[in-house]
C-alpha cells in the first residue's frame, strides 16, 4: 500500500462577512431565514448512523418568536442512550484503525461545508434557534467552527509528529492512541461552534462520542450533525442523542468504557459530574479524562489613563453582544471615578441606540435571551436591583416576554463591590459597575482578584504601561484569557485558546493542542536493533 508523510493545508481563520446591504451572502441567508421559518421539523436523535425517532417530543420556538414553531425533536430515554454507547463501542474498532489523513480529510471536508454550501443554513439556524443576530451567528456557527475543524486537524499532525529522541542502537517513538472506551459530549446552547466542537475535536483523534447538545441548541446541532453525515463521519462515530441530564449520567457514568467528558455549561453541573465520576471511578477500565469550560463572571478593570472611548465601546460591545449569554460576557466592570461621568453619557447613548428585536431583521443589536427560565432569573435580579437602595440602574431595567424572551440592556450602578450582581454569573444583559476611587488602582486589583470564584476572562484598558504590567502581574490567575486595551471578548481559534482556571473549569483551552492531548493516551515504543545476549555489565570485572 502507497504510504506518505502528509502535511494538511495550513490552516488560516475563516474571513468574516459583512452581511451589508445588497451583498450576496445577505441575500442568500434572508432567503434560507425565510424557508426555515415556512416548516416545522422532525428532528430525529442519530445512533450508529440511524435515525431513531422515540414519538415523545419537544417543541422547538425562537426565543425571540416563542409562539412560532420551528420543529420538535424527538426525546431520549436511558435506553437510547444504552443505544448510543453501544453503536460508539461497534464503530471504535475501525475508527481508531483509520489512518490520520482520512480522518483529517473527513473534518477538513466538513470545515468546507460549513464555510461554504452550508454556510447559509447553519447560520440561520443558530439565529433562529438561539436568538443570535447575523454577526454574532456569522463569527460563531460559521467561522470559529471552522477555524476549530482546520486548526484542530492541524495541531493533531503537531501531535503526531512529536517523537522522543533515540539513542545508538535504539528507536523510540510514540503511538497517540485515543482512549479505551467513549467519550461524553455535553454541549451548551450558547455557541454553535462549541456544540461542534467538543464532539469532533475528541472524534478527530480516533475517538467515538456519545454527544448530548443543550435542549435550547437543537435546531442548529441537527445541522452540524447533517454536516458531519455529508462529510463522511462514519456510523456510530458521533451519536446524537436528546436525554435528559440526569437519565445520561445514571448510564454514562456508571459504565465500565466511559472513558472521558467534554463539557461546556455551568459550574454546578460540572462539578456535581466530576464528584460522581470520583464516586464511581472503582467501575471504570481506566481514569477518565475530565475536560470542563464553566462559568464566569468576566470584568474590565479601567485605569485613570484609560481611553474612555475605548472603555465605553469595550463595555458595550463585551457586555451586550448576544444578550451577554457568553462565557467570556463582561458582567462587572471598575471604572476610576475621574472617567465615570464620560463613561457613563457614553454608556448610556450607545444603549439608547441599540434597537432590539428579532434576528431576522439585521438591524437589530439586541435579541432574546435563550428562554423563559433565563428571563425569569433575569428579570429577579433586575426587581431586586430596583428596591435596593444602594444599588442605581443607570440605564434599561424593563423586561418584556410576551412575544419573546427580550431583556433591555441593563447597567447597575453598584455602591458595594461585592453587591450579589458583582459576583454571581447572571449570563444575560445586564452589567455592574463599580465606581472606585482613582487614586485606588492598586486595593481595586486586588478586590477583582478575589470578588469571584471564576477566572476566565478579563480585561485592563489604560494608557499608562506601569498600570498595564501591574495589572497583568496582579491578575495573573484570574483569567484564562486576558486583554489590554479591549474588550474581553471575541477570542479566535489559533490566536487566542479559550478556557479559565478557578471555578470557570480546566483551562484544556479549546482550540489548541493542549485540548487534543487530553484525548489522546500516548504509548512509548523502544526497539532495540542488536540486543545485549550476556546480563554482566563492564563495571562487574575484577580489578
Amino acid at each position: 500500500m502507497p504510504k506518505g508523510i502528509y502535511k494538511v493545508p495550513v490552516p488560516v481563520n475563516e474571513p468574516v462577512k459583512n452581511y451589508t446591504p445588497g451583498s450576496p451572502e445577505r441575500k442568500e441567508l434572508q432567503a434560507m431565514l425565510k424557508e426555515l421559518r415556512s416548516k416545522e421539523l422532525d428532528i430525529p436523535m442519530y445512533i450508529g448512523g440511524k435515525e431513531i425517532r422515540s414519538n415523545e417530543t419537544s417543541r422547538l420556538a425562537p426565543p425571540h418568536d416563542h409562539k412560532h414553531t420551528l420543529g420538535h425533536f424527538h426525546k431520549s430515554s436511558k435506553e437510547h442512550v444504552n443505544q448510543a454507547i453501544d453503536a460508539a463501542l461497534a464503530a471504535k474498532e475501525k475508527w481508531a484503525a483509520l489512518s490520520w489523513e482520512a480522518r483529517a480529510a473527513i473534518f477538513l471536508r466538513a470545515a468546507e461545508l460549513i464555510s461554504t454550501t452550508y454556510r447559509a443554513k447553519i447560520n440561520a439556524a443558530t439565529m433562529l434557534g438561539q436568538s443570535k443576530s447575523v454577526y454574532q451567528a456569522e463569527i460563531d456557527s460559521a467561522c470559529e467552527f471552522a477555524d476549530f475543524l482546520r486548526f484542530n486537524v492541524h495541531y493533531m499532525t503537531e501531535i503526531y509528529s512529536e517523537q522522543p529522541i533515540s539513542s545508538p542502537g535504539v528507536w523510540n517513538r510514540v503511538e497517540w492512541r485515543p482512549l479505551e472506551g467513549f467519550i461524553y459530549a455535553l454541549t451548551p446552547f450558547n455557541f454553535t461552534a462549541i456544540a461542534g466542537n467538543l464532539p469532533s475535536s475528541c472524534a478527530m483523534m480516533g475517538n467515538v462520542v456519545v454527544w448530548k447538545p443543550s435542549n435550547t441548541q437543537v435546531y442548529a446541532a441537527n445541522v452540524l450533525m447533517e454536516v458531519f453525515n455529508l462529510a463522511g463521519v462514519p456510523d456510530g462515530v458521533i451519536n446524537l442523542i436528546y436525554p435528559s441530564g440526569p437519565d445520561a449520567a445514571e448510564v454514562i457514568f456508571n459504565h465500565k468504557d466511559f472513558a472521558g467528558i467534554h463539557f461546556t455549561g455551568s459550574t454546578e453541573v460540572f462539578q456535581n459530574i466530576w464528584q460522581t465520576i470520583g464516586n464511581n471511578i472503582h467501575k471504570y477500565k481506566s481514569y477518565p479524562r475530565i475536560v470542563g469550560e464553566t462559568g464566569g463572571k468576566d470584568f474590565i478593570m479601567a485605569h485613570k489613563s484609560a481611553d474612555v472611548k475605548v472603555l465605553s465601546t469595550a463595555l458595550a460591545r463585551g457586555a451586550f453582544e448576544y444578550q451577554g449569554q457568553k462565557c467570556s460576557a463582561a458582567s462587572r466592570a471598575y471604572i476610576p471615578s475621574n472617567l465615570w461621568n464620560e463613561v457613563k453619557a457614553n454608556l448610556q447613548a450607545d444603549l439608547k441606540s441599540m434597537k432590539m428585536g428579532g434576528t431576522e431583521d439585521f438591524t437589530n443589536f439586541i435579541n432574546a435571551v435563550i428562554d423563559e427560565k433565563s428571563f425569569d432569573k433575569l428579570a429577579k435580579y433586575i426587581d431586586n436591583a430596583k428596591k435596593d437602595s444602594n444599588v442605581e440602574i443607570i440605564a434599561g431595567g424593563n423586561y418584556d416576554k410576551s412575544k419573546g424572551y427580550f431583556i433591555e440592556p441593563t447597567v447597575l450602578l453598584v455602591k458595594n463591590p461585592n453587591y450579589v450582581t458583582m459576583c454571581e454569573e447572571l449570563f444575560g444583559p445586564v452589567l455592574s459597575i463599580y465606581v472606585y476611587d482613582e487614586n485606588k488602582f492598586e486595593e481595586t486589583l486586588q478586590i477583582v482578584d478575589t470578588t469571584s470564584i471564576y477566572a476566565l476572562t478579563g480585561a485592563i484598558i489604560a494608557q499608562d504601561r506601569y498600570a498595564i504590567d501591574l495589572a497583568t502581574k496582579k491578575l495573573n490567575q484570574a483569567a484564562g484569557n486576558f486583554y489590554i486595551n479591549d474588550k474581553c471578548t471575541g477570542a479566535v481559534v489559533g490566536q487566542q485558546p479559550f478556557g479559565g482556571a478557578r471555578g470557570s473549569g480546566t483551562n484544556d483551552k479549546a482550540g489548541s493542542k493542549i485540548n487534543l492531548l487530553r484525548w489522546v493516551s500516548p504509548r512509548t515504543i523502544k526497539e532495540v536493533f542488536v540486543p545485549p545476549v550476556d546480563y554482566k555489565y563492564p563495571f562487574l570485572q575484577a580489578d
